[in-house]
């Protein structure tokens, strides 16, 4: 039988430390669920100490998910434990994550303190843990260039003091597979009572050697991967779960384990994330980008069409990815619309299937077919509604230079109306929106995809824009390409409306 690998997916915590990822606590729980749905062991909610509002969506994400086990972070120190704790309260299995530097590089420039400083700091916080919490991980940070008998000896004492997982991280992206297996079985060999943790991997992707590196440490003892959906994450980003799962599964001849990953969860997984971060999906992404199984030269067409093995390892079937995902069209009923809802994950009430139904049918007359990751998009959408401050009645835009715009905002049962002219169409609704609001902001990026194929595309809108100084993310989705435009500003309005309520309210925030 193969050897099991637990799969800690840390994309709510540090994934979402990639620059312009991200998230709210309704986005975070969205894909919590997804997850779940997924088959992850572990979700690594966030930082609880980092915020009031980090330390929300941490607390939510435990209550909600009850199949998996949630993680809350913490520096090896009280307070940090402390507050990671009663975050995870309501966690039906909770894992509270505490780390310490073990490189000389880090104790002296970082924690300037001295070996011994540190090793009584990690014993505190691993006792005061598993006083909290009945599962504690430990994370030597910097372990691969750490020096190998310290680490052994950090190992020995966090053990001592109730860790049950010891996680070895690859923190800058620093080490090799040869390095990485070497080390672990170092460790393993040297620390008694190694056999009674389990020892985890959490590797960086500077060298693009995070997938390499983390299957490396799985030879040499690891039994949990820490890794990310899509691979997003600090710097250039995180072992890829979709990767490193499909690796074990495809070449498992190599790799003989296994683990408890649905992979037909796995794109949409990856598309979830893409919708709620504004990261787009590299076309060439192995495992989930459109071209992973798309076949241009005429050799290569020809032989998937006599049998698809001879230049596809794994199918895109078994990933999630449909050969052909077109579901629905303007003639599909309330029951085909939530029989295709719940097939992706999704279970409305009665209500919700009323309002997406209605979404869905003003989609399908602007658009012949509905695929799947329309649906999604509609959605996200709605769910988002529920946590607007203003949502977009109607815009009206007319010229071009200058342009004018008429839009009308709802809030609270109200409609607002506004007007306002600039030097197109998109601008002058933007300055409209500004005068409803009273939020001002300016404009960094802007990006428009076209979700589906075909001319009548659903179009996707992701703008960043500086509030004073903060910077807020925007998304938006439409057929017409004004509309989502407009609605991606109006949603970077929205949250940074959101957090300077917080924020006058006392509560400390970091930028959504």
């Amino acid at each position: 039988m193969a050897a099991m690998i637990e799969i800690f997916d840390t994309t709510l915590r540090d994934g979402e430390q990639s620059p312009g990822a991200s998230m709210n606590e309704h986005e975070k729980l969205q894909m919590a669920r997804q997850l779940e749905r997924l088959g992850v062991d572990i979700i690594e909610a966030g930082f609880p100490i980092a915020s009031k509002q980090e330390f929300e969506s941490v607390r939510k994400v435990a209550e909600t998910v009850k199949e998996c086990r949630v993680a809350a972070l913490a520096r090896a120190l009280p307070e940090d434990i402390k507050r990671a704790a009663q975050a995870l309260e309501n966690a039906a299995h909770p894992v509270l994550h505490t780390f310490i530097a073990t490189s000389d590089i880090h104790m002296t420039h970082k924690l300037r303190m001295e070996r011994e400083q540190v090793l009584a700091a990690a014993d505190k916080a691993v006792r005061l843990a598993k006083s909290l919490v009945p599962r504690v991980e430990f994370s030597a940070e910097d372990s691969t260039r750490s020096d190998w008998d310290f680490l052994v000896e950090m190992v020995k004492i966090a053990i001592a003091a109730g860790a049950d997982v010891i996680n070895l991280p690859d923190t800058v992206g620093y080490t090799t597979p040869n390095e990485i297996r070497d080390m672990f079985k170092y460790v393993i060999a040297n620390t008694p009572g190694s056999d009674k943790v389990v020892f985890s991997s959490h590797n960086h992707n500077d060298l693009g050697l995070a997938v390499a590196n983390a299957l490396a440490a799985v030879e040499g003892g690891a039994r949990q991967i820490e890794c990310t959906v899509n691979g997003i994450g600090e710097r250039a980003g995180n072992t890829s779960l979709e990767e490193v799962v499909m690796a074990m599964r495809t070449r498992n001849n190599v790799y003989p384990y296994d683990c408890r990953i649905n992979s037909r969860e796995i794109v949409p997984s990856s598309t979830l994330l893409g919708m709620l971060t504004g990261l787009a999906i590299p076309y060439n992404k192995p495992v989930v980008g459109r071209n992973a199984f798309a076949h241009e030269s005429g050799i290569h067409q020809h032989g998937v069409i006599a049998n698809a093995l001879t230049y596809e390892i794994m199918s895109p079937e078994s990933v999630g990815r449909n050969r052909s995902d077109l579901v629905l069209g303007k003639h599909s009923g309330r029951a085909g619309l939530a029989k295709r809802s719940r097939e992706l994950g999704y279970d409305f009430d009665e209500a919700q299937l009323d309002r997406l139904y209605e979404k869905f049918i003003d989609l399908a007359d602007k658009k012949r077919e509905v695929f799947d990751d329309d649906l999604r998009m509609l959605i996200v959408r709605m769910i988002n509604e529920d946590f607007e401050l203003y949502h977009l009645v109607e815009v009206d835009t007319f010229g071009r230079n200058p342009a004018k715009a008429l839009i009308k905002l709802g809030k609270g049962g109200e409609t607002f109306t506004d007007s306002a002219t600039g030097d197109g169409p998109v601008h002058a609704a933007c300055v409209a929106i500004e005068r409803i609001t009273g939020a001002s902001g300016r404009l960094e990026t802007f990006e428009i995809r076209a979700t589906t194929p075909g001319k009548e595309a659903l179009g996707e809108a992701y703008v960043t824009v500086d509030f004073a100084g903060q910077i807020f993310k925007g998304k938006g989705a439409s057929t017409d390409i004004i509309e989502a435009s407009v609605a991606a500003y109006l949603d970077a309005v929205n949250k940074y409306l959101a957090y300077r309520e917080s924020a006058e309210n006392g509560i400390t925030l970091r930028g959504m």
